[in-house]
């Protein structure tokens, strides 16, 4: 489980650009093996952005809606950044660790983009 995570909601931060105010999206955990071979499927929209760990690449078959996929290190530093049409298979990445899939478009507007460190913060 990495880091403690169970399915349920948070919030991630990202840093803003030039010590800018953080923007804080709103943020769905997906741990279990159920919830994380669900993710966005049949989904026609993201309210935030979806947290898939342990995971290194996504697939986009029976989905809807084009998505952001931010593909996150053990760190939690933005490796890479893609975006996904419906019915594709993205390629596993060697270091990431977890996966972050929003709607298309969504990442560039928060900032998430490759070396941007992200935190996920999770009600106590």
């Amino acid at each position: 489980m990495g880091r403690g995570w169970r399915d349920g909601r948070g919030e991630l931060v990202v840093q803003g650009e030039g010590g800018g105010p953080p923007v804080v999206v709103p943020l769905e955990i997906a741990t279990s093996y159920r919830a994380r071979t669900k993710g966005l499927l049949g989904r026609d929209s993201v309210d935030g952005t979806i947290l898939l760990s342990p995971a290194n690449s996504v697939h986009t078959f029976r989905m809807r809606i084009p998505i952001d996929v931010a593909y996150l290190d053990r760190g939690l530093r933005v490796i890479a950044v893609r975006t996904m049409r419906p019915g594709r298979l993205g390629m596993p990445r060697l270091r990431a660790r977890h996966v972050l899939e929003a709607g298309a478009g969504a990442m560039s507007e928060w900032g998430v983009r490759r070396g941007v460190r992200v935190e996920v913060v999770v009600p106590v």
